[in-house]
């Protein structure tokens, strides 16, 4: 129930009751969930949402009171997102319609991952009685039980071999009750094929959830993913940290990012695509590699500050003179602010690194 209090300042004001359905979204609860979301984001927290929404609200009211815009805060507040986000679909949920829409992790894949109960769980944008209505239609119904029902294959071979038309008018008459008899039979077979469309194994196979979870082991799972994903992100900021040198010409995504941490686990001797799946492996391998990341790490940085300097050294006309002399003078500077030992290790260096 949506409460509408009466307004003290009219007399002939009374108090309002709107009925609202449960598992779907309207202009006020769309709010509140973006506006949830943005709390999760504004305090740097990771988010689960179990999910289970058959879409929003489309009367002319709610579009009056602006449902769609509140629908978009949703996907505006998942863009923002730094932290893991997990949306799972607890056993006999389902997601639908724009609720898919919002929820969907191509939004922000380098955060979001969708889940799904094993057995009962189902998601898609329209549902399966929808969907046989628009894709499985009677004519559809008619075309499957003449390829399927011997009945009705015998009756149509029989109406070829009559030519009398009375006779012709009841194999049609036959024909039509037998259709008739099995049209409820074949509409529940319709909704059921649709609804495979929609189970967990399907969602896997075309890649929009990442795995299906048993509802019994979920805690346990989520538990160690989000450690996991945690780490995951740490190393991932300092990567992304490393490409922020000078004017930052050379940037790369969080997913890539993410994809340089995985050919750096593949390297170690016995990884395999599979274990990058393993928590569990991938937190202790983290833990036990700590000292080998930091130094690849410092090495990614050196490497993308050498980048900088090349590219402003090399890059031509008043620009190349401008920026080496920059260089020059960077150094200059830096090196007034050190103590004499560290000004003769950096001269060292540079006569070593130069051989002046």
């Amino acid at each position: 129930e949506a409460i509408k209090p009466a307004d003290p300042a009219d007399l002939s004001a009374s108090e309002a009751v709107k009925q609202e359905a449960g598992c779907v979204w309207f202009p006020n609860s769309a709010y509140k969930t973006a506006q949830a979301i943005n709390d999760f984001r504004t305090e740097d927290l990771p988010l689960i949402i179990f999910a289970n929404w058959r879409g929003f609200s489309g009367g002319q009211r709610d579009m009056f009171d602006e449902v769609l815009k509140y629908g978009a805060l949703i996907v505006d507040a998942f863009v923002k997102f730094k932290q893991p986000v997990f949306v799972y679909i607890p056993p006999h949920a389902e997601i639908r319609g724009g609720a898919w829409v919002v929820l969907d992790a191509s939004i922000n894949e380098s955060v979001m991952e969708m889940y799904a109960s094993a057995d009962n769980a189902r998601g898609g944008v329209l549902e399966a009685n929808g969907a046989a209505s628009v894709k499985y239609r009677t004519k559809d119904m008619l075309a499957t039980m003449h390829r399927l029902d011997e009945k009705l294959k015998s009756l149509d071979a029989e109406l070829q071999g009559r030519v009398c038309d009375i006779e012709r008018q009841e194999v049609r008459d036959a024909i039509k009750e037998r259709e008739q008899a099995l049209l409820p039979v074949y509409e529940q077979i319709s909704v059921q094929f649709c609804e495979l469309h929609d189970t967990p194994g399907r969602m896997k196979a075309v890649g929009v959830i990442e795995r299906a979870v048993e509802w019994e082991t979920a805690r346990s799972y989520f538990y160690w993913r989000l450690r996991r994903k945690l780490a995951e992100f740490d190393l991932r900021k300092k990567v992304l940290e490393t490409y922020q040198v000078g004017r930052g010409d050379t940037v790369i995504s969080a997913v890539e990012a993410s994809r340089l941490i995985k050919s750096w686990f593949l390297e170690t001797p016995g990884a395999t695509d599979a274990l990058w799946g393993d928590d569990k492996a991938v937190l202790s391998w983290m833990a036990q590699q700590n000292e080998q990341l930091e130094m690849k790490i410092m090495k990614l940085n050196k490497e993308n500050v050498v980048q900088e300097v090349f590219d402003v050294m090399t890059s031509g006309g008043a620009t190349a003179t401008i920026g080496t002399a920059g260089i020059v003078e960077g150094i200059s500077q830096a090196l007034l602010t050190l103590s004499a030992e560290e000004r003769a290790n950096i001269k060292e260096m540079i006569k070593s690194t130069l051989q002046l």
